[in-house]
């Protein structure tokens, strides 16, 4: 394996999203094809279909624990679907969201426990870790506002939960980014898109000059 895996996290509303679309746009204009987009929950046939299911609204009585395995479940397929496959064509491998995302959010917000959560993505990754991680800092009420202003999309079922439940996410990535200093690196996402595509091209530059220079 001889590519690079980078991933991108944040809360809700960081603006992650908007931000690499801005990155894929600079890829094209330095003529860079060797890459992948792709994003979690989804990035292939069989996991945009667990997609599916972990996001409806129909499904508001989910357990926690069956909530983390069928986000640890698409996530080993995207893995031996698309992830590992574009990495030993050394590739460079954009992602929106993954495992981090699982241990906040089932981890922490839905009190499974980090340690149980981490357990059961490390069968599912094979001990797949990012080259480096790329995270949003924002207030929770700052992204959520973001969303519910410029929401084009359909509300999905992690849209119903309590502003509570978003302040424990937002703490424990804040303590993620803490305990792995050397792979999470953050970001100011409070500052307006274009800053935060400069800081985060800058970022990419000095990270994976690889691809970027």
């Amino acid at each position: 394996m001889s590519g690079m895996f980078i991933t991108f996290e944040g809360t809700d509303g960081s603006g992650k999203t908007s931000v690499i679309k801005a990155v894929i746009a600079y890829l094209e204009q330095l003529g860079r094809t060797d890459y992948v987009l792709t994003r979690e929950p989804g990035g292939n046939r069989i996991s945009e279909a667990i997609r599916d299911i972990i996001l409806d609204q129909r499904f508001t009585e989910m357990d926690g624990r069956t909530e983390a395995l069928l986000y640890a479940a698409a996530r080993r397929q995207h893995i031996v679907g698309k992830i590992l496959p574009a990495l030993n064509e050394n590739k460079l491998v954009l992602c929106d969201r993954f495992v981090d995302s699982s241990l906040v959010y089932q981890g922490v917000g839905r009190k499974i426990g980090i340690a149980e959560v981490l357990a059961m993505n490390q069968f599912a990754t094979d001990g797949l870790t990012p080259d480096l991680t790329i995270y949003f800092e924002i207030e929770p009420e700052i992204g959520l506002a973001r969303i519910h202003k410029n929401r084009q999309d359909e509300v999905n079922r992690l849209d119903l939960e309590k502003m509570s439940f978003y302040h424990e996410v937002h703490q424990a990535y804040q303590k993620l980014a803490k305990d792995y200093p050397d792979r999470i690196k953050v970001i100011d996402a409070k500052k307006p898109l274009d800053e935060v595509v400069l800081d985060v091209l800058k970022l990419l530059k000095n990270e994976a000059a690889a691809y970027f220079a």
